[in-house]
């Protein structure tokens, strides 16, 4: 049987941690990176094979990303927890914390039963070098598409601003109605009104994304299911329903991140029983190795980006992820 070797496991490890949230997908490049380079890269990290080794470490880099996650978001997950807590005891949902809780919850559960029972299926029949490929380009297309939705959108909703509901890149609106005056469309003023609208603001932010509502949100989150697709970027899809349901780039991008912790630590605890089992025999150490750099990479890419999206957009990563999807089919192609 081959194993991972370390030189592997640490371009692997980095390169999973930095695509799992940026918008690029990390599947996708699972998939590709080591059929372009070929050789034995290609035999030992073969996804798609149903007892692969290279799977079992996958999952230690998941649960690694999951943990950069909390650790960025901590603040959020203790109000968050809190809030789901407080209102189990009262029975009620009031609070923003409390509506958030639930938000994500439901919202997750789309993704959770379709990843129960379609992800074993998607990734042998999909995970392989030529259907990663064109799914990341689609991607790129998906990405772009979004862009191009939101901006008409925005300019659809008025011509002086704006207009209720459609979320503004510099976190003027509030998400789920509160957005900008639509009589004025005078982002300062509003901002200056409602601390809800404050951008770079954890706690604002999270206010705003309590008001999205359960359908909204849910739709949102079923984006998630797009991501079993090797070449589809969770974030990606997740942040592009976001901004067509109004929210800004930078309360997407934070929903998106929110939405994917639950989802990415579930998948990763729920197979890391293979660790402990034949699968992880051998490749243990480059398991560490591995989660050690992807966590690093997932949190100095979560920390980039909250910061990136609050100014800008979609519009680089589509552009890369077509490029990168359409040159690997022409080198799969030469190759023959």
């Amino acid at each position: 049987m081959s194993h991972l070797t370390y030189p592997e496991a640490i371009v692997v490890g980095l390169f999973q941690g930095v695509s799992e949230l940026f918008p690029v997908s990390s599947l996708g490049h699972s998939v590709l990176i080591p059929a372009l380079i070929g050789g034995r890269w290609a035999r030992d990290l073969d996804v798609s094979a149903p007892e692969s080794p290279y799977l079992a470490f996958i999952v230690g880099l998941h649960v690694a990303t999951a943990l950069a996650l909390l650790v960025f978001f901590w603040r959020d997950w203790l109000r968050i927890i809190g809030g789901f807590l407080t209102s189990v005891r009262d029975r009620r949902v009031e609070t923003p914390d409390q509506r958030l809780a639930w938000l994500l919850i439901i919202a997750t559960i789309p993704v959770g039963l379709t990843g129960l029972l379609l992800e074993h299926t998607f990734r042998t029949t999909l995970g392989r070098p030529v259907p990663a490929a064109i799914f990341l380009t689609v991607n790129g297309v998906i990405l772009y598409g979004g862009e191009l939705l939101r901006r008409r959108s925005v300019a659809t909703a008025g011509g002086a601003g704006p207009g209720v509901g459609v979320g503004a890149d510099s976190g003027t609106a509030a998400a789920g109605g509160a957005g900008v005056d639509s009589g004025t469309g005078a982002a300062t003023d509003t901002a200056t009104a409602d601390p809800a609208t404050q951008p770079g603001d954890p706690v604002a932010s999270d206010l705003r994304l309590s008001r999205i509502g359960i359908g909204p949100g849910t739709l949102i989150g079923a984006a998630q299911i797009l991501a079993l697709l090797p070449g589809v970027s969770r974030s990606g899809v997740t942040m592009v329903a976001g901004l067509l349901r109004g929210l800004s780039h930078e309360d997407a991008a934070r929903f998106s991140f929110l939405l994917a912790t639950p989802v990415i630590l579930a998948a990763g605890i729920l197979k890391v029983p293979d660790l402990t089992g034949p699968l992880g025999n051998g490749i243990r150490g480059q398991v560490l190795v591995g989660a050690l750099l992807s966590g690093i990479g997932a949190y100095l890419s979560v920390r980039f980006l909250v910061r990136y999206f609050e100014t800008r957009t979609l519009t680089p990563f589509a552009a890369y992820c077509s490029l990168a999807g359409i040159a690997s089919l022409v080198v799969f192609a030469v190759r023959g």
